[in-house]
């Protein structure tokens, strides 16, 4: 049992001290740490209200793509920030919606009929 810790230890070891210069080499001072591109600034799009619930406010939306998030065209129900807003669209109206996240939810920010 001794001699095959001993060999296990050793094998370990053998394998690690390759490793070592890349450990040494990781301080990192010549990385970039600049923070990354952030998303695209919202851009209204275009969308079609299929529905709107003032009391939740929410409001269903077939959608264009919507490029700051990462979405594709789709109809999907989204809160409204604003939910006053939603007194000026019913349901059938074509609109150009702004979305963001807001808290971490894609979010209708701005919404206008056209």
């Amino acid at each position: 049992m001794k001699r095959t810790l001993i060999c296990l230890a050793t094998a370990s070891a053998a394998f690690a001290l390759p490793a070592l210069p890349a450990y040494a080499a990781g301080d990192m001072a010549d990385m970039n740490m600049k923070p990354g591109a952030a998303m695209s600034a919202p851009k209204p799009v275009q969308a079609e209200v299929m529905k709107v619930d003032e009391a939740s406010g929410r409001v269903t939306l077939r959608h264009g793509p919507i490029d700051n998030l990462g979405m594709g065209a789709m109809t999907m129900t989204f809160p409204v920030k604003d939910k006053t807003s939603l007194a000026k669209v019913r349901q059938g109206d074509k609109v150009d919606a702004t979305f963001d996240k807001v808290d971490g939810v894609a979010t209708v920010v701005g919404i206008k009929a056209r």
